[in-house]
């Protein structure tokens, strides 16, 4: 029995992908929305209030892709700089609407407070694509590494380094999805050789700490906004959330720069990464973007009082 193809529909039982199976993968694909209409033009139409500059641009053979980010306009080298990432995984919607909602309705509030740098989308042809990987079936989010295999995590990468030491907060806007379980795990059991070990979604928000670098008053404080909107993921039976130990009510943590997480790159001392679940029975697509907001402007306001 192909036991590869009982859980996912490319790749040989036991042997990791080779160029034929990501090019079977990829060929699976298709665009699905569209960056350009539901993150570019938000962007653009942000340019009369901030200041947006392209970092960088995705190019595969099936697309170009401008990277943008948006900044304070009244940057002041004084000031903290805060940072905030959305769309790392181009599927999970909330942290790339959530961003755009954020600078839109309450970026201003922080104007002469602290440097804001937004990156709303950082995988673009993972959004269009409703995709966890980029085109070259790598996870963006476990390549913040040096010499970076993806393009995404890369030019972010790039974008960053000359404010190492002055990022105070960096926020990275996830979600977790029912698709993980029936799509993106599978798929990187399948890629990597490995048998697929189902596991169980959380119904609700958590945040992921960095083992490293503890900082559990921070994560309170983000997630005691973040219930006024929505609620969090309890523990599963064994005290844990996605197969990790809850270190505290809707909290659990990685070891972000080993792993090469997206929460690693600017070496700030708050750090988190929101993971908001859309499939709740609980939750509307509003009420994600809302919780977003909410931790994104929980995160602030914590860093400022104690940075």
């Amino acid at each position: 029995m192909n036991t590869v193809a009982a859980f996912y529909p490319v790749g040989t039982p036991g042997q990791p992908w080779g160029a034929a199976e990501r090019a079977q993968w990829l060929a699976r694909q298709v665009v699905q929305r569209s960056h350009a209409d539901e993150v570019v033009a938000k962007i653009d139409a942000l340019r009369d209030r901030f200041d947006v500059s392209q970092y960088g641009e995705l190019e595969y053979p099936d697309g170009r892709y401008p990277l943008l980010a948006v900044r304070s306009r009244d940057w002041k080298d004084s000031l903290p700089v805060m940072l905030v990432t959305g769309g790392v995984h181009g599927y999970e919607t909330s942290g790339v609407q959530g961003a755009l909602q954020f600078i839109d309705q309450h970026a201003a509030d922080y104007a002469g407070k602290c440097n804001l740098l937004v990156v709303p989308c950082v995988s673009p042809w993972g959004y269009e694509r409703i995709q966890r990987w980029n085109a070259l079936a790598l996870d963006p989010n476990r390549s913040f590494v040096d010499n970076s295999p993806a393009p995404e995590s890369a030019a972010l990468m790039a974008l960053v380094a000359p404010l190492k030491g002055k990022v105070v907060m960096h926020i990275d806007l996830h979600e977790t999805t029912d698709t993980d379980e029936s799509e993106f795990r599978p798929a990187l059991a399948a890629r990597d050789g490995k048998p697929f070990e189902p596991g169980e979604i959380p119904d609700g928000f958590y945040l992921v700490d960095d083992s490293e670098n503890r900082q559990r008053e921070f994560q309170q404080a983000v997630n005691d906004e973040v219930v006024k909107i929505t609620h969090l993921a309890p523990a599963d039976a064994h005290g844990e959330i996605i197969g990790s130990p809850v270190v505290a009510e809707g909290v659990i943590e990685y070891p972000l720069k080993a792993l090469g997480l997206c929460a690693s790159v600017s070496g700030a001392r708050f750090t988190t990464t929101t993971e908001v679940y859309p499939d709740s029975a609980k939750a509307t697509p509003q009420q994600c973007n809302d919780a977003q907001v909410a931790a994104v402007r929980g995160a602030l306001d914590y860093a400022l009082a104690h940075g």
